[in-house]
């Protein structure tokens, strides 16, 4: 399988390539050239296979071509070493709880698979050069890749986050591992951490010097296992020709890997991206214009986004590679997803709502999937929503908005009793170079 840029001015790369570096040169994001179709015999027998070998089959799809499939069954297999469950919540709604791994979120099968492939082409490497993972996270991602890779020789995480814009629990997450981590505290948002990590990949002074990769959802190792769940959640629904998957999307990597198992031949009928405030894709969905701004802090703060850089991706999957105009590449987007835009109160509102009619409790990222599917859902469809992490990571949130005391996983808990250790960085890109030169 090669892998092209979405710029389409880069070479083609082969996987190992696209996972080792990430970024193409023309700053685009790697695209498989082929996306299989999945065998009809497979899709049909969904219901009653178990979920490693669901996700083993849709692996091999993608990666089969470039790692022997023994030891892409032991990836597989030694990534998911935990469930990802559909839970009846209400009627004809589901949620699709990715909270079941190691830092409780869904982040943690894209981490942990990119983790191990990254291992399996560094082993092959003769040169044994230390790979340097550059990370951006507005929360859950730092924990994830943090913990994917702990104690994985030959690699070096270093994790970008925006000073006292995540909870205190996720900080806990990526500050107090040590070992091959290291946090950087950004004095800015999200998106300014963001940028840090994609002008770093494009310094060649910084390239010649140390070898980087990003774990961030342009990275195809990242985004693509996250198909891997969707697979299993329809399999896990009767009802398979009225399927609607809500995904809280943010930088778009999960509703990504969503829109390539459709391409694959997943058997959904239709998809629905909930943003909080940060409106830029709802908005793309209304006018057809792309028109990026600076993110705003909101409750569910891993979807505080104002460029999501898998955009690109959408946009070239639905566009075939750009060769459709803009207004017919719009026309197939907005005919396969519609979009949904709240504010922290009706966010707020949402969590009550659902808990007191139904006992289960949203954190806030999932109460905008759970409210897009509740307005969006027509008779006779399923609606299937992503809990995108532990109502726990978000405590203080939680507690105040239900009144309760969640209980905290003693997996969190253990986080929390260790102690904090942060590199302080301005958002300039000339310090954060200084920094990494010196590395």
């Amino acid at each position: 399988m090669q892998y092209y840029s979405t710029n389409h001015q880069a070479p083609l790369a082969s996987l190992r390539k696209a996972v080792v570096k990430g970024l193409a040169e023309d700053r685009g994001l790697y695209m498989p050239e082929t996306i299989h179709r999945l065998p009809k015999a497979f899709l049909q027998d969904l219901p009653g296979m178990d979920f490693r070998d669901i996700a083993f089959n849709v692996a091999a799809s993608f990666f089969g071509d470039d790692v022997d499939l023994d030891s892409l069954q032991d990836l597989v297999f030694d990534t998911l070493s935990f469930d990802c469950p559909v839970v009846h919540v209400e009627d004809n709604i589901y949620s699709l709880e990715l909270f079941h791994g190691p830092t409780l979120a869904f982040k943690d099968v894209g981490a942990r698979f990119m983790a191990r492939l990254l291992q399996y082409f560094i082993r092959q490497d003769d040169s044994h050069q230390q790979v340097n993972v550059l990370v951006a996270t507005s929360g859950d991602t730092g924990s994830a890749v943090a913990n994917g890779f702990l104690g994985v020789k030959g690699i070096h995480v270093y994790v970008l986050y925006p000073k006292g814009k995540v909870s205190p629990i996720q900080e806990c997450q990526f500050t107090t591992l040590g070992q091959n981590i290291t946090a950087i505290e950004v004095d800015g948002v999200f998106d300014d951490c963001q940028a840090l990590v994609k002008s770093a990949f494009m310094d060649e002074e910084l390239n010649r010097h140390m070898r980087l990769t990003s774990a961030n959802s342009i990275n195809v190792a990242r985004f693509l296992p996250q198909a891997f769940y969707y697979f299993n959640a329809v399999a896990q629904i009767e009802d398979r020709e009225s399927i609607v998957v809500c995904v809280p999307s943010g930088n778009f990597g999960n509703i990504c890997a969503a829109l390539f198992g459709h391409a694959m031949g997943m058997p959904v009928k239709r998809f629905i991206a909930a943003n909080n405030a940060n409106d830029v894709f709802y908005n793309y969905l209304q006018t057809g214009s792309y028109e990026p701004k600076a993110s705003i802090q909101t409750l569910a703060n891993a979807m505080d986004v104002g460029d999501p850089s898998n955009f690109a991706r959408i946009i070239d999957l639905y566009s075939e590679g750009g060769k459709l105009s803009a207004e017919e590449t719009h026309r197939r987007i907005t005919a396969l997803i519609s979009g949904a835009t709240y504010t922290d109160e009706q966010i707020k509102e949402t969590m009550r709502q659902c808990y007191k009619e139904t006992g289960y409790t949203l954190d806030p990222h999932g109460a905008c999937g759970y409210r897009a599917l509740k307005e969006q859902l027509q008779p006779g469809e399923v609606g299937v929503f992503c809990e995108t992490a532990h109502p726990a990571k978000f405590k203080e949130k939680v507690d105040d908005i239900l009144g309760i005391d969640i209980e905290i996983p003693e997996r969190l808990a253990a986080f929390m009793r260790g102690q904090k250790q942060s590199v302080p960085m301005s958002k300039d890109f000339s310090d954060f170079k200084a920094y990494l030169m010196k590395q």
